[in-house]
Order: C-alpha cells, then sequence, then structure tokens
C-alpha cells in the first residue's frame, strides 16, 4: 500500500512538471511573437481607415443640364423683356449683370472676359438710346483679341447702332447682328479676333403678328460650354 501511494505521488508530480514545462514555452513563444511583431499587452490589429476627403461630385453651372469640360466655360445669358426687365448674364456659376443688381441699362449689355483663365475684366452696358455712336464704337473696337464677349440686348439696340458697330461683332463670329433692327432681341457670345461663326447667338424678330409683350417680342436666352481661348492653336468645339 505504501509502495502504491509513493508511485501515485510521484505519477502526480510527473503531471505537474510536464504541464508546467507546457505552459513556459508557450508564454516564450507569446513572448516571442510580441517582440517579433512589435505588440504590447495593449496593442491590438485596427482596421486601417480612409481619412482622405471624398472629392465632390461636379455640377452643373449657370442652370445648365451638364458639366462643362475643364477646357470650356460655363454661361448663359438671357435678354431683356420689353424695356421693363432687363437682361441676366452668368458666367461660371457667377452673375456678372442683371436685373435684380441694377447694373443694366437700355442698349448693349456687355461682358469682357480673359478667355484663358476666365477672369471678368469689365461689364457695362452701352447706353444704344443717347449714347455718343463714336464712344460706343471706340469701345468696342478697344476689346483685346482672344476675349471673349458676352452680349445682351435690353429696350432697343438699333437707335444708335452703325455699320461699323455691326462690323466688329461680325469679326467676333456673329451672323445675325446685321439683321438685327428695331426692337429685336438678341444675345450672342463670340470671341474678338476671330471671324468663326458663334454657335452661341439667337435673336428674337420684332412682329405685331408673334410679339408677346404688345410691341415687343419675347426674351430670348443661349447658353452652354463656350471653349477657353488656347495659348496657341485652334479652341476647343464649342458646346452650346
Amino acid at each position: 500500500m505504501r509502495n502504491r501511494a509513493v508511485l501515485n505521488l510521484v505519477a502526480v508530480i510527473v503531471v505537474l512538471l510536464i504541464t508546467w514545462g507546457i505552459a513556459i514555452n508557450s508564454f516564450d513563444v507569446q513572448e516571442k511573437a510580441r517582440n517579433t511583431f512589435g505588440f504590447n499587452d495593449g496593442d491590438q490589429i485596427k482596421p486601417e481607415i480612409n481619412t482622405a476627403t471624398p472629392t465632390p461630385t461636379p455640377r452643373p453651372k449657370c442652370g445648365l443640364s451638364r458639366v462643362c469640360p475643364p477646357d470650356h466655360f460655363a454661361l448663359h445669358i438671357t435678354s431683356g423683356a420689353a424695356n421693363v426687365i432687363g437682361p441676366k448674364i452668368c458666367f461660371e456659376d457667377k452673375i456678372i449683370m442683371s436685373h435684380v443688381f441694377n447694373n443694366v441699362g437700355p442698349g448693349l449689355n456687355i461682358v469682357t472676359i480673359n478667355g484663358e483663365n476666365g477672369t471678368v475684366e469689365k461689364f457695362g452696358y452701352l447706353n444704344m438710346k443717347v449714347g455718343k455712336k463714336e464712344d460706343i464704337l471706340a469701345y468696342l473696337q478697344k476689346i483685346k483679341p482672344g476675349r471673349i464677349v458676352l452680349v445682351a440686348s435690353f429696350d432697343d439696340v438699333t437707335a444708335k447702332m452703325t455699320k461699323e458697330m455691326r462690323e466688329v461683332f461680325t469679326g467676333m463670329g456673329s451672323t445675325l447682328i446685321k439683321s438685327v433692327k428695331l426692337r429685336d432681341n438678341w444675345v450672342f457670345a463670340g470671341r474678338a479676333g476671330t471671324e468663326n461663326k458663334s454657335l452661341f447667338e439667337k435673336k428674337t424678330v420684332n412682329d405685331n403678328k408673334t410679339n408677346i409683350y404688345e410691341k415687343w417680342p419675347e426674351i430670348v436666352e443661349v447658353g452652354g460650354c463656350f471653349p477657353k481661348t488656347p495659348t496657341d492653336g485652334d479652341p476647343a468645339t464649342e458646346k452650346p
């Protein structure tokens, strides 16, 4: 009996020693793993989080139905309504001239823009009722080649209109200015120094049979993507 008890005690001690050895080896393996991979007891493997700010989706400008390509400018031009409501000229989502801004007037409302970078250089109206013809012509002739020119009529534009003025607009790509008559509504976007036909031009004719404002025709508007002026070579294709 005594011998059997001793054997059982020895067996228990052997089992305890084996268990202790396995535990020590397991701890060593874990410690080596921590040292190898740079972990400590407080470390956790966390999922990678993308903190980059998402790029906003481009949206159409000036009320257009689509986004213009990078080498084009967005524009929208609306003529005046009779001699009551003034015109509106929007460029790159900014309204430059409008009846609300009280910066429009009877005659030709004009915005001149640097065709390469889109900077608005000048805007105002040429009073075609009481303005001096020579001053109006001089203003138009001083517009530099390559400049984008946006024009909207208000009231009547023919009282002081001369053949020379019409030729200036023809040199910007207009094909309708020569036929604009008393109280016609006219909108136009062209480029100074080129005679290439502009796709951004419309007019409504003063006709008692079709007029909607008594003796005045309906408003007319044009909008689209106007190509930038290149530093060299031909401009991109116009996209009304």
